[in-house]
């Protein structure tokens, strides 16, 4: 064991840096979904819109990564503004609405970043101080995606206590249970949505800048982007931040792992996963309280 331990090291920690990188880019879908009962299909666009901006506003530096990660989450919380106040006129019409609506948003936004861009993946170097390798465990590992890793596993706790230990949590979880009763105390039920949304899509922008250098921006990778985040949702669970993580951390570890070991099964692992996991549990690996 610990011999196949050591020769899969490397790809294991990368198994957590994608998985963690899933997470941060699914949670908001999560909860959107989950809580506000509203399908986002342009989630994977706020995702490339964080990974370019990485690439227009990273020199380089710690600075210009944190001044990408300031700007790339305004600009995923003013899209999550846009798309809550968007699909709100169809809030009654069902989910096939909304998809057809946030896909045709997709499609149109990814254009015109193409048009800006080019047609071409962008490589978006990280800065210079984190380009370095460090040993792990007699093996050499690149030091941003250790940072990373750090990074979003922060990111992961602060969320997990945003909606499951705070005040403001326990008013969205309210929300979601009864929007009647929350509204009679004199709650403007829009605002939770709208803070819900922006939230979840500062999220994803900020993946997309902290992923960039390892998923970079181009045609294409914001509808891989969704379709994992998707599988990821299904997975773990709608609408709970555990399950998000498990769930990406899951399916972290089958598209790098996995693939490494069974390269001759890669095509089927993904959606195999998914579809052993909804056998054994319908629901997801964890279970939440959702919108029906």
């Amino acid at each position: 064991m610990a011999g196949w331990l050591d020769g899969n090291l490397v790809g294991f920690v990368d198994g957590i840096a994608f998985g963690l990188l899933l997470f941060t880019i699914a949670v908001g879908l999560s909860l959107v979904f989950g809580m506000m009962d509203v399908l986002n299909l342009a989630h994977g666009t706020l995702y490339l819109g964080g990974a370019y901006t990485a690439y227009a506003l990273s020199d380089g530096t710690l600075p210009g990564l944190l001044l990408a990660l300031t700007a790339g989450a305004l600009v995923g919380a003013l899209g999550g503004a846009a798309l809550t106040w968007l699909t709100q006129p169809l809030a009654r019409r069902g989910h096939l609405d909304q998809a057809v609506l946030t896909l045709g948003i997709t499609f149109i936004v990814a254009d015109l970043l193409a048009a800006a861009f080019g047609g071409e993946v962008l490589p978006t170097d990280p800065p210079a101080a984190l380009r370095g390798t460090v040993d792990l465990l007699g093996h050499t590992y690149p030091v941003y995606r250790l940072v990373f890793i750090a990074v979003a596993a922060c990111l992961a706790v602060l969320v997990h206590l945003l909606f499951e230990r705070s005040s403001l949590g326990a008013l969205v979880r309210a929300t979601v249970a009864d929007r009647d009763m929350v509204r009679a105390q004199g709650v403007d039920i829009r605002k939770v949505l709208y803070g819900v949304f922006a939230l979840g899509a500062a999220l994803a922008a900020v993946g997309g800048v902290l992923g960039a250098p390892t998923l970079g921006p181009g045609p294409g990778v914001d509808e891989s982007v969704l379709v994992l985040s998707l599988v990821v949702v299904v997975v773990g669970g709608l609408g709970s931040v555990r399950g998000a993580l498990v769930g990406a951390l899951l399916i972290g570890q089958v598209q790098t792992l996995g693939v490494a070991l069974l390269p001759q099964y890669a095509p089927f692992l993904l959606f195999g996963t998914m579809l052993a996991v909804l056998v054994v549990r319908p629901h997801g690996l964890v279970a939440s309280a959702v919108r029906t």
